[in-house]
């Protein structure tokens, strides 16, 4: 039996994932959580065999969660399955410590074959991903400004581009207006652009848009 644990803050995307997985009779969720502090200190007391992890949470986002566990519990997988296309976030996480990533719109017999590849200690990588990962590792003098962000910048670089208040992503990430505006200007120096205009245009040029 695989055991899996569910953390995303939509109800109907966990009753959706679970009633796909447990049409598999050798699947079974055992947890559900909608935010990533819950889903830590459930795994504090318990143990599963694969963990399907949402990026954007409250409280503690997906990727706080997502590195914590892989200090504390290294050879869980953990696979994260976003909204987000691969090209704006897979990369990243599978070299952070996910042991796959999928996006929403994948079909459930793709989800069902990702769980139980990362359940038998293997990644799951798409051939999309695949390339990407290849090319990132052919290309490592080569970055782009975008690239050298860390990851919690790059996740507010992009909520930044998606014309969201400083206000509005402190209260998605858990942070203080503050500290988003430093994030900001920290971003807006090491990518060497002068505003959010200039920020908005370079995503639209990098393709980095849903």
């Amino acid at each position: 039996m695989i055991r899996i644990l569910i953390a995303d803050d939509h109800a109907i995307v966990r009753s959706g994932l679970k009633q796909i997985l447990e049409e598999d009779r050798e699947m079974k969720i055992v947890a559900e959580h909608s935010n990533g502090i819950d889903a830590l200190n459930w795994l504090h007391t318990n143990n599963c065999d694969v963990v399907l992890l949402d990026i954007s949470m409250p409280g503690k986002s997906g990727i706080d969660v997502l590195k914590q566990l892989h200090d504390e519990k290294p050879k869980l997988p953990v696979i994260v399955i976003s909204i987000y296309p691969e090209d704006q976030y897979a990369v990243r996480l599978i070299k952070a410590g996910a042991a796959g990533y999928l996006t929403k719109e994948s079909a459930p017999g793709v989800i069902v074959g990702a769980v139980r590849q990362v359940a038998s200690g293997k990644k799951y990588i798409n051939a999309t991903v695949a390339e990407m990962l290849a090319d990132e590792f052919g290309a490592q003098n080569k970055k782009l400004p975008h690239e050298i962000l860390s990851d919690r910048e790059y996740q507010i670089f992009l909520l930044l581009a998606s014309a969201k208040t400083a206000t509005e992503i402190a209260a998605s990430l858990g942070l203080s207006v503050k500290t988003i505006s430093t994030y900001r200007s920290r971003i807006l120096e090491k990518m060497h652009l002068r505003n959010n205009a200039e920020l908005m245009r370079y995503v639209v040029d990098k393709h980095l848009t849903e």
